[in-house]
């Protein structure tokens, strides 16, 4: 039995009481963090954004267990956005695909959501027309059965089953009536009742959660009334993604009563709020270091590599990796580098080890 089952299962009921004190801390917070990005300049509040985008699409993707390239996915969207970026790189036809889906939600938020826009976005999502290796229904809703499934071959555990394929257009007509109108709730409310609406119809092939994930966050920026996006709900879901299944599965086999989802859902969008400290530390640090060596002359090759160490290059830098992520000769990686640290960039890593490894120098007043 699940709340689909139920008649008239849309009309979900919560406890005010219970939410009141968590959303009145979570507008206090999200107060916060938009009056400290108006306090900072134009372009560490884009550099910002960009990386809130960034984690989006990146995280929404891992959550499906798909490994997207980080450079790639900034890259697509500092061009779709006009945005100025060292080290811009293209993107494959899939990344661009999810980055316009992305940005369609965030930068559009107040159009209506419509059948056709859906449809527009799963297309994105699939450009090839498949997942994986399977042919897909793209751009339309399903025309069979859904079940949300874990474990071997045999020894399966179903976790969820969506509605018959028979019942989406009637659902999915009930449910975008709801959300382009206006009610008197909450606006994030209305975000994290819509995540479950969405997610609980599962209205297509594939992609079900990466859409739901976009509607939601083209909700919360309609409750910001702003596009520009400084924390990532989809990077706090990834964090939790073990408790975000289980608490969509305990609801799905309740009643209409979502206060726990609710409650849950708040608490992971204030979580990802505190996280834009970290992230704005980030860009904080990356605009510093390129208004001190503003002058600084580098080849396309240093800016790229420079590009990537501000964004948490991943493993120790030494003459061989630059050599193969540069795409240069061992001696043009050598060289490139004692530039670097002859203009006091880099530094050598104090740690030892069989072959020499690369940081950046930190500055005097770091």
């Amino acid at each position: 039995m699940y709340i689909h089952h139920l008649k008239d299962w849309v009309r979900f009921t919560w406890d005010t009481a219970v939410l009141q004190p968590k959303l009145a801390e979570l507008h206090r917070r999200r107060g916060q963090i938009m009056g400290q990005m108006e306090a900072l300049g134009f372009t560490i509040r884009e550099h910002t954004m960009l990386n809130t985008l960034t984690q989006d699409v990146v995280k929404s993707s891992e959550i499906e267990g798909e490994k997207l390239t980080e450079d790639q996915v900034r890259s697509s969207i500092a061009r779709r956005l006009g945005l100025e970026w060292v080290g811009i790189l293209p993107a494959d036809r899939h990344v661009d695909g999810i980055v316009d889906m992305m940005l369609d939600a965030t930068q559009h938020y107040n159009a209506p959501l419509s059948e056709k826009r859906l449809f527009a976005w799963h297309s994105a999502l699939f450009p090839m027309g498949q997942s994986g290796l399977y042919k897909i229904r793209v751009g339309n809703w399903r025309n069979g059965p859904m079940q949300v499934v874990s474990g071997a071959m045999g020894r399966e555990r179903v976790h969820f089953e969506a509605p018959g394929h028979e019942r989406i257009s009637h659902e999915m007509s009930i449910f975008l009536n709801w959300l382009n109108t206006f009610h008197q709730i909450d606006p994030i409310l209305k975000a994290g009742i819509a995540h479950f609406w969405f997610v609980t119809i599962h209205p297509f092939d594939d992609g079900n959660g990466r859409i739901t994930r976009a509607l939601t966050d083209m909700l919360l920026a309609r409750a910001d009334q702003s596009a520009q996006r400084f924390y990532s709900m989809s990077a706090q879901i990834l964090r939790e993604r073990k408790d975000y299944y289980a608490q969509l599965e305990r609801a799905q086999r309740g009643d209409r009563d979502i206060t726990a989802w609710l409650k849950w859902f708040i608490d992971c969008l204030y979580t990802s709020m505190n996280e834009t400290e970290t992230v704005l530390t980030g860009v904080l640090q990356r605009n510093q270091f390129w208004e001190r060596h503003r002058e600084t002359p580098l080849n396309a090759r240093q800016q790229d590599m420079l590009a990537q160490l501000l964004d948490g290059f991943f493993g120790k830098l030494n003459t061989s990796k630059w050599a193969k992520m540069a795409k240069c000769s061992h001696d043009t990686a050598l060289r490139d580098i004692q530039d670097m640290i002859d203009k006091g960039i880099l530094e050598k890593a104090s740690e030892g080890g069989r072959s020499t490894s690369y940081v950046l120098k930190r500055s005097k007043t770091a």
